[in-house]
């Protein structure tokens, strides 16, 4: 076994490199594949992040009974931090919801003198999906001690629209795509093995077996996805970082943010090797397929 897995291996380099402007082009064709399928998913992937923090920032207001006391108010915290889908739960007293509201709108110092007593005592909720939101304030409006919550789910909602959307796309792009690399490595792995077909036809007469004659370019298939696989994976990296440069660096693009590369490139690198295994010994399976029917 271990001699058949060098002599399909040294054949597998043979031939890849026998026909090496087809070898380049099916590289070529892997390369480019990956890095448009790579960069729809970590656009994709930065969307997700991006909306991520924006529905952080998508709080609830839950009010409490003007009738309790400050420090009843204040013990509701622990109790509000228990609420499924709550992220955080920040307490705001009425000289704190008094003196944001006249730093916001007293442009001609008309509410100098506004009595904080007018306002409640508040809390502000993070969640950490905005998909509970309707839940979340179910279950506030049911605690004693809240008189009324006000969360605008209509933003909530078109965050989880926009995600939605914007996975949806990605996935079906990524598919096609994969879809679309297979078949061209398929076609041009079937132009390398077109000229060997006298050669295959001649093997299967005297007696050799599919395997023995289907292995050297399952070989050759899975070599050619790796090398494109680290070609891409290189390309890549420098596509990204090239982009994360030119965003940060721009004033209109300064509230987008970009995962470092850094954090994200074992699953990329996985990912694209994996791809490329797959797209590169399913092409081959493919193309010798009919050529073994001698």
């Amino acid at each position: 076994m271990k001699h058949d897995f060098r002599y399909f291996f040294r054949e597998g380099i043979r031939n890849m490199f026998s026909h090496g402007f087809m070898s380049f082009a099916a590289i070529g064709v892997t390369v480019a594949c990956l890095v448009i399928m790579g960069t729809f998913s970590l656009v994709a992937y930065n969307a997700n992040e991006n909306l991520k923090d924006l529905q952080k920032e998508n709080a609830v207001l839950a009010f409490v009974d003007e009738n309790l006391s400050d420090n009843e108010a204040k013990a509701l915290q622990s109790t509000l931090e228990k609420i499924p889908g709550a992220a955080d739960c920040t307490f705001v007293s009425r000289q704190e919801a008094r003196d944001s509201y006249v730093e916001q709108y007293d442009e001609d110092d008309l509410y100098s003198n506004l009595d904080p007593s007018i306002f409640r005592h508040r809390y502000v909720i993070h969640l950490t999906d905005a998909a509970q939101m309707q839940q979340v304030v179910s279950n506030l409006e049911a605690t004693p001690g809240i008189v009324k919550v006000r969360a605008d789910e209509a933003i909530s909602n078109g965050f989880l629209t926009v995600r939605n959307v914007a996975s949806l796309i990605s996935i079906a792009l990524i598919a096609v795509l994969l879809v679309i690399s297979v078949f061209i490595i398929s076609n041009t792995i079937k132009l390398t093995t077109f000229d060997r077909r006298d050669e295959i036809a001649i093997m299967k007469m005297v007696g050799a077996t599919d395997g023995f004659i289907r292995w050297p370019f399952v070989y050759e298939g899975l070599l050619i996805g790796l090398m494109g696989a680290v070609i891409a994976f290189g390309l890549q990296w420098l596509l990204y970082e090239a982009i994360s440069k030119g965003i940060a660096g721009s004033d209109t693009l300064q509230l987008l943010r970009v995962v470092s590369f850094r954090k994200i490139w074992g699953p990329v690198a996985g990912v694209f090797g994996l791809v490329g295994i797959l797209v590169g010994v399913g092409g081959s399976l493919t193309a010798i397929r009919k050529f073994l029917r001698v």
